[in-house]
């Protein structure tokens, strides 16, 4: 969890976000696999059961409106058992999966409802769920989860603009998703 290439895994993340607006469930997979892989360096049978957590809990966290919360934030409680034993981190998998499902909620909330100030309640999920699940000080994680929701803000753009995988803002998505891996990972080596 400590030691990722920032690049590699925000280009990854870039390529789930974008085969999960687009409902490619395959590619979201292979991506899934492969962000699981350089985020966590699991195991690989620990990567694959991963990686198909994580795209089940997608699948079903998906439907707008009618998705499941709840059984997506079991499946994501398993994904966080399996990181915890091949860490031997100390973090609750329940609670983990909490704080995920959390920013997941917030970030859909903030694209269908008019808000204040939407990006604020963002950036507060996604800081809450890195310094639960690394252990770290929350204003040391706050930029890695500004920039991250500023991407699910280019992302939510490209979405409205169509999806066209070709859209130049994608590789501005991606961007941000690398400079946010290395603020966090700058931030869990402070």
């Amino acid at each position: 969890m400590r030691s990722f290439d920032p690049r590699r895994v925000g280009s990854l993340e870039c390529r789930a976000w974008e085969t999960y607006y687009r409902r490619k469930w395959g590619p979201f997979l292979v991506a899934s696999v492969g962000l699981v892989r350089s985020a966590f360096r699991m195991s690989w049978p620990r990567t694959l059961v991963g990686a198909w957590l994580v795209l089940r809990a997608n699948q079903v966290w998906a439907p707008f409106p009618d998705n499941d919360p709840d059984k997506a934030r079991a499946l994501m409680r398993r994904f966080y058992q399996l990181l915890r034993r091949s860490e031997a981190a100390s973090f609750d998998p329940t609670r983990a999966s909490e704080l995920e499902v959390e920013w997941w909620r917030v970030h859909r909330e903030h694209q269908h409802a008019a808000m204040d100030d939407p990006t604020e309640g963002l950036i507060v999920a996604l800081q809450d769920l890195y310094a639960y699940t690394y252990g770290a000080d929350p204003s040391g994680v706050r930029e890695a989860a500004r920039l991250r929701a500023e991407a699910m803000d280019v992302s939510d753009r490209w979405v409205e603009a169509g999806s066209d995988p070709a859209n130049p803002l994608l590789a501005q998505e991606r961007a941000l998703l690398v400079r946010s891996y290395a603020a966090l990972l700058a931030a869990v080596h402070r």
